[in-house]
């Protein structure tokens, strides 16, 4: 099935929404888009400061934690700048979401941009390139603990990030899927220098910069847990928010069946659903929607009766209850 399901989308908008609701969805506010930034990168200044205070194994893993689904958030800033819904700029967008979303975590918004969009395009079809994160669920008890331990045990972080630094270099194409293209044409060495250093400047100063104040503050030691976190826990949560939002869904092509919306609370919020990301039916619907506006458009459309069709779960953890079956039934 070969189709680009943004013209549904944009049928389906216009059959739910009003041109005046839409209008209140797209409004942007620079204010309460810092605000929300500000208060991830909180967040990840408490995380560094309860082990900077009290060393021992527990706030170890409880920062480990927090910073994992932090860092998540790094990478939903990322998503929602690439679509310019954050702030009114797109300069704004480019450079807030690199500077504070996409550069720490080592990624960058001038590559993530066009991978994203074919996510949209073609979401749940063979040429979603990010459909690998999804697929493959339910699976049995002992599968899952295997994934989750790889992820919490820093196997899939290491491969992962081995992966993202030779998509930097040229190597491989740009993919967070878990697809491993190589790139086959020559390039000319100077050109690739050029395209290395662009890709891999802002992620490296970024970096050093948190590096640098850690050490600044006394406790260069801290950086640590960033560059573990980044191994570890983002992985599980990643996981986690990529199995609610597309996988054991119904009908894998419909576009109405296929993205699913999950309430939070609080703990899954700071883990699996920074900025508002559980109302992915409603991202997909209007990408170009502030995340902060997608509660009010969640509203809209339930009473609308969207989701007689659509796919609503209640918390993650009924979904992940129903991504492990025993095999044996």
């Amino acid at each position: 099935m070969e189709v680009n399901q943004l013209n549904w989308y944009n049928a389906k908008l216009r059959e739910f929404l009003t041109p005046d609701q839409v209008k209140t969805i797209m409004r942007k506010s620079d204010l309460r888009a810092a605000l929300e930034i500000l208060e991830m990168w909180l967040w990840i200044a408490f995380a560094f400061a309860l082990v900077g205070f009290f060393p021992n194994v527990f706030t170890v893993i409880i920062s480990l934690f927090i910073l994992g689904g932090q860092q998540l958030a790094c990478a939903i800033l990322m998503h929602d700048c690439s679509h310019d819904s954050m702030f009114n700029s797109r300069r704004a967008n480019l450079i807030i979401g690199n500077w504070f979303g996409a550069y720490p975590i080592l990624h960058n918004l001038e590559q993530y941009r066009p991978y994203h969009r074919e996510h949209h395009i073609y979401t749940g079809l063979d040429n979603d390139p990010d459909l690998s994160l999804t697929k493959g669920y339910p699976t049995s008890a002992i599968s899952m603990l295997r994934k989750i331990s790889r992820d919490l045990a820093g196997a899939t972080g290491i491969k992962a990030e081995i992966g993202v630094i030779a998509m930097h270099l040229g190597i491989l194409k740009y993919n967070l899927g878990g697809l491993i293209i190589r790139i086959m044409e020559k390039r000319d060495w100077k050109d690739a220098i050029v395209s290395t250093f662009k890709n891999l400047a802002g992620p490296i100063a970024s970096n050093l910069i948190m590096f640098g104040l850690l050490y600044l503050l006394g406790h260069p030691m801290l950086y640590l847990l960033w560059i573990g976190a980044m191994l570890t826990t983002y992985n599980f949560c990643l996981r986690i928010r990529s199995i609610a939002e597309h996988s054991l869904v119904e009908e894998q092509q419909d576009p109405q069946k296929n993205t699913r919306t999950t309430y939070a609370n609080f703990i899954e919020r700071m883990l699996f659903a920074p900025y508002h990301v559980n109302y992915h039916a409603e991202h997909h619907l209007c990408m170009g929607a502030p995340s902060y506006n997608l509660p009010k458009m969640h509203e809209i459309l339930l009473e609308k009766g969207f989701y007689k069709d659509g796919v609503m779960e209640f918390n993650y953890w009924n979904t992940f209850k129903r991504a492990i079956v025993n095999k044996e039934q």
